[in-house]
């Protein structure tokens, strides 16, 4: 089966490049716009199943796809953002200031550190890589092997997912890159994973 994982669109947060966790802010204007881009570059794919993590903007971007397609958008706990605790809102300079011991830990190795007040990556590779697996053995019970499903989450399910996904350290996540309002695509068989792209933005760019 096949499985299209999209980061939703663009906050005002995200834009004042401000941390995101668990906070449920809606789509920005321009995220908006990213979510139709999205949409109408998936509106003439075969899709199946449409899951989404509960938050705001994911689902939002995940309804603007589903229009295409007929489907209900099925929401997943498990493909939540990493709950960052104290410095969610916060900018690298407020971090920095407020939680320097941290930040330094944290860019060091965010593999070994627990956010303060909030969660640790490695629950979050679980947690995320669990749904993925929940929603895998769901898509091939349909006994078709060219079941594909959309999931909508956020920028760190998508890296502990690729990574999980293609045997690689949590700390390989530093080298990918998903920007937001991506296209990444994964192939699983019975006994093979492929990573068929990563970060695809063209979309963005008609």
């Amino acid at each position: 089966m096949r499985l299209i994982l999209v980061r939703h669109g663009e906050t005002e947060w995200n834009r004042q490049r401000r941390v995101q966790g668990l906070s449920n802010l809606a789509l920005n204007d321009t995220g908006k716009k990213q979510a139709e881009a999205l949409a109408r570059t998936l509106s003439n794919k075969k899709v199946d199943a449409i899951y989404s993590s509960p938050l705001r903007r994911a689902q939002e971007t995940a309804r603007a796809i589903s229009r295409f397609h007929r489907l209900e958008v099925e929401i997943l706990d498990g493909l939540k953002e990493l709950d960052v605790g104290d410095v969610d809102g916060m900018t690298y300079e407020d971090m920095k200031t407020h939680h320097g011991e941290f930040f330094v830990r944290w860019m060091t190795d965010f593999t070994s550190v627990r956010l303060p007040g909030g969660g640790f990556v490695p629950e979050l590779r679980d947690q995320c890589c669990t749904a993925i697996q929940d929603i895998v053995r769901r898509e091939r019970k349909a006994e078709k092997d060219d079941r594909v499903a959309v999931v909508v989450t956020h920028f760190f399910p998508i890296m502990c997912i690729v990574c999980n996904s293609m045997g690689l350290d949590l700390s390989h996540c530093r080298r990918l890159r998903v920007d937001l309002a991506s296209i990444s695509v994964m192939d699983f068989s019975a006994d093979n994973t492929v990573l068929v792209s990563l970060n695809d933005t063209c979309h963005l760019r008609e």
